[in-house]
């Protein structure tokens, strides 16, 4: 259902309770709240949310009407988002974690590093760490032609936590990555090891033991012993970093070659590419894509924990929130937005929670 910010405020009178002690501040679940999120924030309780996933509107950048976006000073734009971003902390558990996504602006030919502004000030004033700077790389960016300057194609969101105890499913993010013809790719780079073997200045005795050792480490590939293997060869290849006495560079050293074994799955890079996404009918004119935003759900959440979006726009983080069986909490200022936000919600079937969650 869509709310406003009085109704957010107000507690129904329960003639069971003991009327003498302050009610409890309300916290409305799987709802959009319309209104100023940085008023909102303050009227949820401390530490309940698992997870603040958002995208405030860039400075400048789009017309999203009145709030936060508008301000005449670049520093004053910061500040508003430190006053939401601070609330976000104080909502959060100890074990949730808040992802804020800010988008860049030029400004006299020259970018404002508006985001990296805004995560510098965001480690000075608050007691938080920051995790990562995941880049969101875009494979259709807007098809402009500049004279003087590359295509922007990519933006940053940045991971903050509160405490060592973070929630952490990386076994969980970017499932999809590996592809069938990633695999075989895989498999050619490890068959051209042999022409590298051939065209180095090994011995022919060192030689033999290398192309001995790789037919091994392609057979483990093929068979699933191993997922992938990088092979080293003195003189085609740089030493391996962090090369030590008695390891790799040891082996490098005294036997010519040396192979690295990779087990487990792929490698978890700070990296997430997709598409963006437009949607028939939306008047908001930027878009989450909904597979970026399940992707850091998946990351940081588990099955009915509640993830918040105080810049909820066009619903994306909410949508995705429902279908992966999360409770949701989306605020925007914009009614049209909340109203639009809500629609696409409501087509959602929500997915029960393998936890034992009990509904507001």
């Amino acid at each position: 259902m869509v709310r406003t910010d009085a109704e957010v405020s107000d507690t129904s009178q329960n003639t069971n309770h003991d009327t003498t002690q302050p009610a409890p501040k309300p916290f409305p679940l799987d709802t959009i709240l319309c209104g100023d999120s940085r008023d909102i924030l303050r009227s949820l309780p401390a530490a309940a949310v698992d997870l603040v996933l958002t995208s405030p509107p860039y400075f400048h950048q789009r017309d999203y009407g009145r709030g936060i976006g508008n301000e005449a000073k670049l520093n004053d734009y910061i500040a508003a988002l430190l006053s939401v971003f601070q609330e976000c902390l104080r909502v959060i558990k100890p074990t949730g974690s808040v992802v804020f996504n800010v988008g860049d602006k030029y400004a006299h030919q020259s970018l404002l590093l508006i985001p990296y502004r805004f995560a510098i000030a965001a480690l000075e004033q608050f007691q938080v760490r920051l995790v990562n700077n995941i880049t969101w790389v875009k494979r259709n960016p807007t098809p402009r032609h500049f004279q003087r300057r590359l295509v922007s194609s990519t933006e940053p969101f940045f991971h903050f936590v509160v405490s060592d105890a973070y929630q952490y499913f990386p076994q969980n993010f970017l499932q999809r990555e590996t592809r069938p013809e990633q695999r075989q790719q895989k498999r050619r780079v490890g068959r051209r090891y042999f022409q590298l073997i051939e065209a180095s200045t090994l011995t022919p005795e060192q030689k033999a033991r290398a192309r001995a050792a790789l037919e091994v480490a392609v057979s483990e590939v093929e068979e699933g012993v191993i997922r992938d293997f990088r092979m080293k060869i003195r003189g085609m290849h740089s030493v391996p970093f962090g090369g030590r006495e008695g390891g790799r560079n040891l082996h490098l050293e005294r036997d010519g070659f040396t192979i690295i074994r990779m087990h487990g799955e792929r490698l978890k890079r700070d990296v997430i590419e997709t598409a963006v996404e437009s949607l028939r009918g939306c008047l908001h004119r930027a878009v989450f894509p909904e597979a970026l935003v399940t992707e850091l759900i998946q990351l940081l959440t588990r099955p009915g924990d509640v993830v918040l979006d105080p810049f909820l726009g066009s619903g994306t983080t909410a949508v995705a929130a429902k279908k992966l069986g999360r409770r949701y909490i989306g605020i925007d200022l914009n009614p049209d937005y909340c109203a639009y936000a809500q629609q696409r919600v409501a087509s959602v079937m929500y997915q029960t929670s393998f936890l034992d969650v009990t509904a507001p």
